[in-house]
């Protein structure tokens, strides 16, 4: 008969919004083992599994510390209460936890205080006023009723009592089916999965009823709030539209954000997040959840598993409004699972945007067609073990569907077409022949476009190339100085003659429009977030082993024009001595987001 070995949860902390899948191991009659389920549509040997969800209700009513979820909080910060603080926020579990959160918490204090002085009322940040209520639960497009992904079986939401205890407990069903994902009303709660062969033709329980107790349920953590700074020194936040755009016809939105594949995400490497922080169904609603809080118009991700963007992303943004474009690795060189080949994922507003073209960039085609023409025929092994890395380029061309307020009655009809290139370059630092080999490449093949057509250009991505790198100038300052220290390492002598190393797109990062000279509440706050020598962010990405930049937006400036930018993060934004991955931000780099207007020019 049908029999029940094992049943466990793969984390015992659930979060509201992420689902829990249980791992049940049956033993089939015929004595093999599987994980397979046998739902009643389709019983085996007349026995299928039936599983029920509870929510145990105590009639004590509990809050949760706002540092570290798992916790029971013991104190609350009054403060937080008269500034109309998210109640959620206030709670800590111990003085020792307020004392040591209390140089991040005393921002919350200082943005809430200088909102009210400044506007009468709390501004609404670009990313952040989607995660938390007055009330405290979470207030999130996951958890509502209306949700297809929460319907959590066939029990209603809101069932009546179905088991009550004598210790003062009330057991709610709220869910039917093997999966649950926690709801708002379930936080600071203990759920209880019951796992039984049935019998199906009597309906009963045909052996005994497999249970487990999760830990009280916590709310999703919200990170601090990020907002679009105008870099043209007008004190004033971007108008935002009803659905969270910038209200201007005449602007777009890009961001650019490595996720963190699934695949590189061990706790071998990130061994201070949390387990359950750490685990993809916790971050991929995480990450949805930021990456839809942002708005922008085109969407550039890097570190896309191949599996997530079809399973996952790709359906998800498509609810939003998102058609998406994917190029992913060449090879999979650290398993062989092709699942979890990982790879650039480009979405854009299909009421905003129209595709033209997709041009794919493989670096590998390029590393054999250079090590033909270049390298010795007893050196091509050699060669090609050092150039073959898998990275790839995705390069689309849009059409805008709205309309260049500058410039255009004198164009009527023109079609504005954009180019954009999303990239993730090799990671290993010492490969930098390979680094900026791989930029250049790039760079030549948006030259190619560049020529062809009259056509605005944002290049985007993770360069794993820190500022004043030998790839970085090359992007920036459209060559590479012969001295430069990285042109040192070229056993290959690919990077010879130095003077090749040239592109002709007039390139400029994003973020050093924050150093453009003007006076703004923000602007000064985040200069002192950009390095001086640069002017680029102090850190994109930040980990135990390392702090620093590696992701960067260029646009052509000759045809773009900057119009505002995402806040960059520093210590105020990350609790003292945390890195990244952490509950609040779910992956080791930070988003960029800018904002651009296409500028009217004469054709070339």
């Amino acid at each position: 008969m049908l029999s029940v070995l094992r049943v466990h949860l793969p984390s015992d902390i659930p979060i509201v919004g992420c689902e829990l899948t249980p791992y049940v191991l049956l033993r089939r009659p015929d004595k093999t083992v599987t994980t397979d389920d046998v739902p009643e549509s389709a019983p085996l040997d007349g026995h299928f599994l039936r599983y029920k969800w509870y929510r145990i209700q105590s009639d004590k009513k509990v809050a949760l510390c706002s540092i570290h979820p798992s916790e029971q909080a013991t104190l609350q910060c009054l403060g937080c209460v008269k500034a109309k603080i998210p109640v959620a926020k206030s709670y800590h579990c111990s003085p020792k936890c307020f004392s040591d959160a209390w140089q991040h918490h005393r921002v919350l204090h200082d943005r809430a205080a200088s909102a009210v002085n400044e506007n009468g009322n709390e501004e609404e940040e670009l990313f952040g006023r989607f995660n938390s209520s007055s009330s405290g639960s979470l207030n999130t497009s996951f958890s509502s009723a209306s949700s297809p992904s929460l319907t959590n079986g066939s029990a209603p939401l809101y069932p009546a009592a179905v088991t009550r205890s004598s210790g003062g407990e009330t057991w709610f069903e709220v869910g039917r089916s093997k999966t649950y994902t926690p709801t708002a009303d379930d936080i600071g709660h203990v759920l209880k999965f019951e796992c039984v062969v049935v019998d199906a033709e009597t309906k009963g329980p045909a052996g005994h009823v497999n249970t487990i107790l999760t830990s009280r349920v916590i709310p999703a953590p919200s990170p601090s709030p990020r907002r679009l700074v105008p870099v043209n020194g007008v004190d004033v936040m971007g108008h935002l539209e009803i659905d969270g755009r910038i209200s201007s016809s005449g602007t777009f939105t890009v961001l650019s954000y490595n996720i963190l594949s699934d695949t590189y995400a061990t706790s071998e490497l990130y061994s201070y997040c949390p387990s359950w922080a750490l685990s993809w169904p916790y971050r991929r609603q995480n990450l949805l959840r930021e990456i839809v809080g942002y708005r922008a118009d085109i969407v550039c991700l890097q570190e896309v598993q191949s599996d997530h963007f079809d399973e996952f992303f790709a359906p998800e943004l498509d609810k939003h409004g998102y058609q998406a474009l994917y190029k992913r690795k060449t090879h999979e060189v650290y398993n062989g699972n092709p699942l979890t080949i990982d790879g650039c994922a480009t979405f854009f507003r299909r009421d905003r945007f129209s595709h033209v073209k997709k041009y794919e960039v493989e670096f590998n085609k390029a590393a054999q067609s250079l090590t033909d023409a270049m390298i010795p025929s007893t050196q091509k092994k050699t060669a090609l073990s050092r150039l073959v890395k898998d990275n790839v380029a995705l390069i689309v061309v849009l059409e805008a569907k709205f309309t260049n307020q500058v410039g255009a009655a004198d164009n009527p009809g023109k079609r504005q077409l954009l180019c954009v290139a999303n990239t993730h370059v090799n990671v290993l630092q010492d490969l930098k022949d390979v680094k900026l080999w791989q930029v250049h490449t790039l760079l030549k093949g948006l030259e190619k476009i560049a020529a062809s057509a009259d056509i605005p250009m944002l290049v985007c991505g993770d360069f794993n190339s820190i500022p004043g790198s030998a790839p970085h100038a090359l992007l920036a300052m459209g060559k590479v100085e012969p001295l430069h220290p990285d042109l040192a390492v070229d056993p290959l002598n690919i990077l010879r003659p130095h003077s090749k190393l040239i592109h002709q797109l007039p390139l400029v990062s994003a973020y050093s429009s924050f150093a453009r000279p003007g006076v703004g509440l923000g602007l000064d706050q985040q200069r002192r977030r950009l390095d001086p020598s640069t002017n680029e962010p102090l850190f994109t990405n930040c980990t135990r082993d390392f702090i620093g930049t590696l992701d960067y937006i260029f646009y052509t400036a000759d045809s773009l024009t900057v119009e505002s930018l995402l806040e960059l993060l520093d210590e105020e934004n990350l609790r003292k001595d945390t890195a990244l991955p952490s509950p609040e931000w779910s992956s080791d780099h930070i988003a960029l987001l800018a904002e651009f207007r296409c500028k009217s020019r004469p054709r070339r």
